[in-house]
């Protein structure tokens, strides 16, 4: 049986989550008027990524190898039992956002990438130098697409991003350090400013594809033939061969990064 978690809380509002389906704002709040700039909205969104990807990355990835677990690029194959490595990981969200109704969106990139796909070009090259240097935000309008976009700083934060990426057949660069800057996300979106429940709708359509994408990989897991399956429930890899479930992951990064995102969000209008 597949495993589907319909209802999840996040910064204060309750999100309806179902297979396909569109995240349903239930707070009191029904602004109106354009509150927050876009530059505001994609920072927000932006930290939700980052704690995340590294929950994700250390507390599932690299505690779950050290119990033997195992996570591959082709994770989806049917003759592979692994799940999806950090970058995998987050294409996962894209892919789910990009299915969403809401205009956002979001890709890795680098100077170095092991897709040769992800590389940065023209002006996105030169504002990553800049990020290289000082690891600042970077914001503007690509006028080709129409969007404006923001790109943040992605840093080898976990010993499982150093190793694989200097170990993959395709890396063009086997010599990175904790701490090196790997990357940059970039988000984008097509207005300039937001109202209250564009700005929800944004941080659900990110939880949404968070949820999406574990939940694809304990799904993943449920198939297991020949690999030994972790337990899905309360604990975590650090205390065993355990995952926790989609609402314990997504309640843990709403634990750390829900203060930052709620006063953003509690605006005297």
């Amino acid at each position: 049986m597949k495993i589907i978690y319909k209802t999840l809380m996040l910064i204060g509002t309750t999100v309806l989550v179902s297979c396909g389906g569109v995240p349903e704002e239930k707070s009191a709040t029904k602004g109106t008027e354009n509150i927050f700039s876009v530059e505001e909205v994609l920072e927000m969104v932006a930290k939700e990524n980052d704690v995340t990807r590294t929950l994700y990355t250390k507390a599932i990835v690299g505690k779950g190898k050290s119990q033997g677990m195992k996570f591959d690029e082709d994770w989806r194959k049917d003759d592979v039992e692994a799940g999806p490595l950090p970058a995998l990981f987050l294409r996962g969200v894209a892919t789910s956002i990009r299915k969403s109704p809401i205009p956002l969106g979001l890709y890795l990139g680098s100077d170095f990438p092991v897709n040769a796909a992800n590389k940065f070009e023209g002006k996105q090259a030169d504002l990553f130098d800049k990020i290289k240097k000082d690891q600042k935000p970077q914001f503007f309008y690509d006028e080709d697409q129409k969007l404006h976009t923001a790109m943040f700083v992605d840093i080898a934060s976990a010993g499982a991003c150093v190793s694989c990426h200097n170990d993959h057949p395709q890396t063009t660069k086997s010599d990175w350090k904790l701490g090196d800057v790997m990357g940059a996300t970039t988000w984008q979106y097509p207005k300039d400013s937001l109202t209250y429940k564009e700005t929800v709708e944004v941080l659900n359509s990110y939880a949404k594809g968070t949820v999406d994408i574990y939940v694809e990989y304990l799904n993943e897991i449920e198939a297991f033939k020949e690999s030994e399956k972790p337990e899905i429930g309360n604990k975590w890899p650090a205390e065993g061969n355990y995952l926790p479930t989609a609402e314990v992951f997504l309640d843990s990064v709403k634990k750390i990064s829900s203060y930052e995102t709620m006063k953003h969000l509690m605006v005297t209008k």
